[in-house]
């Protein structure tokens, strides 16, 4: 595995490469972003994983500060995963050019997390754009579990006529249900256990709603999830995937949106 630091030494390196697959993260690598490199290297084209904790997409830098990190662990993984190259870009290495492409950001970043989180997916998409310049990768592997952030990077490649194919990866669990994230890392044994409950309270949400969506009750499950020991939730809704937006007809499907807080950690989930 090849590791660049450095833009322009890796552009020299890949420059005349025409099917890179890319697979941006922020380190804290876990079995989800295992699943995405595995996905990539079936399509049998060089691998190329970038590791950055953009800044941008954090609200507060106490976040920032303490979200997972662990190079030396990270680097194991992906030399035993066989990856091509690996891209570890300084903030000055990433930001001191000029880019192309405009950012768009869709309506939907207004929605779930964008309410909550001011500026967070404008910083995601900075970020992405950026990596997409300098690398110029024929496909990009991202999680399901991120929805809404898969959503809005695909908007803004669409508007921008961005030469590139999406692969859309399936979403990851832990053998107790709860979804693969690195803030995981920052959980103890109760909050696990509690995620976990979480987990398992959605899924009866889930069949139930699927019955008659008019059932769904937010405000009533925000309460009971507050019981099993979630400290805060930021949002709790129904959402159809195709439309973005909540279902309106009986037999629409749909997937439940989560975002609590267990403690200081903040974690996401779609189902």
């Amino acid at each position: 595995m090849k590791i660049f630091k450095n833009k322009e030494q890796l552009k020299r390196e890949i420059g005349n490469k025409k099917s890179i697959s890319f697979i941006p993260t922020m380190g804290g690598l876990h079995k989800g972003h295992i699943s995405l490199i595995k996905t990539a290297k079936k399509y049998k084209n060089e691998t190329l994983v970038s590791i950055y904790v953009n800044p941008k997409q954090f609200n507060k830098k106490e976040d920032y500060k303490n979200y997972p990190r662990n190079l030396v662990k990270d680097l194991k993984i992906l030399r035993k995963l066989k990856v091509n190259y690996l891209y570890l870009p300084t903030y000055n290495d990433l930001f001191k050019f000029k880019t192309s492409n405009k950012i768009y950001l869709h309506k939907f970043s207004k929605t779930l997390c964008g309410k909550f989180r001011k500026g967070h997916f404008k910083g995601v998409l900075v970020v992405v754009n950026r990596f997409l310049e300098i690398i110029h990768p024929k496909y990009l592997f991202l999680g399901l579990k991120d929805f809404q952030q898969l959503t809005l990077i695909k908007k803004h490649i669409l508007k921008n006529k961005i030469n590139i194919k999406i692969v859309s990866c399936k979403t990851v669990r832990e053998a107790n249900g709860v979804v693969c994230s690195s803030r995981n890392f920052n959980l103890n044994k109760k909050q696990i256990n509690t995620a976990k409950n979480v987990f398992d309270y959605l899924i009866k949400i889930k069949k139930k709603t699927r019955k008659n969506f008019k059932l769904f009750n937010s405000s009533l499950y925000k309460k009971d999830l507050i019981k099993l020991g979630v400290d805060r939730i930021d949002y709790l809704e129904i959402i159809n995937k195709k439309i973005l937006r909540r279902p309106t007809k009986k037999n629409e499907s749909f997937n439940i949106f989560i975002a609590y807080h267990l403690n200081k950690v903040r974690l996401i989930d779609n189902i």
